[in-house]
């Protein structure tokens, strides 16, 4: 997999996620990996401090990482590209990447709340899909920025573009698997945060751990429900981009969802809650996608849409946990 070392590499986005992987880059040799910040403030800034201070503090950036705010500039004469932008702004960005030629890597997940659509569908829109990959999986940024062994998912429609995606990515402590099962992918990716949320509710009302077992294995049941109804296979749910996202989002003390869950079930607002944590939280947007697919596509799928109906102000925390143990008995 030597074959991309000494490239420019262009990763947008300067938060947590976008700076573990510029780092990952760095580790693997390119000689420039571009990482583009959001404005001139913050660049300053982590050149200032020689770290991205605000979102993984205390991790130094090495040389070969240079930090700009010039979107245009970042991404001339690049081999590939790795969009780490929240899904919302895929149509602020992706027109500027729809000319060239080379692989663009997203690093979001998430269901876009009005247009119902996936991240590779986000995409797809501005770029054509023989240059999209999507890289998800179990992977908290700050374990990857500090080079601790991670597994993760490379999909594309071509697995050998998804070979070649993953290539730039030569970090023995990042191990990327991979898969052309984009569809399930990306529905594995954004679907596991509405259900960290519900983990983290359950936390936050001290349930304990079978509750979340619970929340864990339901929701993996609701995820593959609605993946299969939009195209993806089951067994790319049983893999590290579903079940090994699903778990880690669930249980893991770093994950934002679950902190936002946990915050909300403890009476924070949801205001309070989000600016607490300081980072987007993508499981509240796509919460409001699935209940609309849900009822669009005629799917139960009574976890994630109680999720929407509590984060919506229609129903509370109580009130929901009631329902979902109300519900008449049924074969699993």
């Amino acid at each position: 997999m030597h074959m991309t070392k000494r490239q420019q590499v262009c990763v947008l986005g300067a938060g947590s996620w976008g700076t573990a992987l510029a780092l990952v880059l760095a580790r693997s040799g390119h000689r420039n990996v571009r990482l583009v910040a959001s404005n001139d403030v913050q660049v300053a800034a982590i050149n200032e401090a020689g770290e991205n201070q605000r979102y993984l503090p205390g991790i130094p950036l090495p040389g070969n990482i240079e930090v700009s705010s010039d979107v245009q500039r970042a991404i001339q004469d690049i081999d590939v590209c790795v969009y780490a932008l929240p899904c919302i702004a895929v149509d602020d960005y992706l027109p500027l990447l729809a000319d060239g030629s080379y692989p663009v890597v997203a690093a979001c997940k998430g269901l876009h709340p009005e247009t119902l659509v996936r991240t590779d569908e986000m995409l797809a829109k501005y770029i054509d899909n023989s240059r999209i990959a999507l890289l998800s999986g179990p992977s908290f940024a700050k374990e990857v920025a500090e080079g601790q062994p991670t597994a993760i998912t490379m999909a594309a429609y071509n697995i050998s573009l998804a070979e070649k995606a993953a290539s730039y990515f030569d970090d023995t402590n990042f191990r990327i698997y991979l898969s052309d099962d984009v569809i399930g992918v990306a529905m594995g990716g954004a679907l596991k945060n509405v259900i960290a949320i519900a983990a983290g509710m359950a936390d936050g009302l001290g349930l304990g751990h079978n509750s979340v077992a619970a929340v864990v294995t339901r929701g993996l049941a609701e995820i593959a429900r609605l993946t299969q109804a939009c195209g993806g296979r089951t067994e790319t749910l049983m893999g590290l981009s579903g079940l090994g996202d699903l778990v880690l989002t669930c249980t893991g003390s770093l994950s934002r969802n679950r902190q936002f869950g946990k915050a909300i079930a403890q009476g924070e607002d949801f205001t309070a809650a989000k600016e607490s944590i300081g980072q987007v939280v993508e499981g509240v947007r796509t919460a409001q996608a699935v209940h609309q697919m849900a009822t669009r596509m005629q799917i139960e799928l009574p976890l994630m849409q109680s999720i929407h109906l509590v984060l919506a102000g229609e129903l509370t925390i109580a009130e929901g946990l009631r329902q979902l143990m109300e519900r008449p008995e049924k074969a699993e």
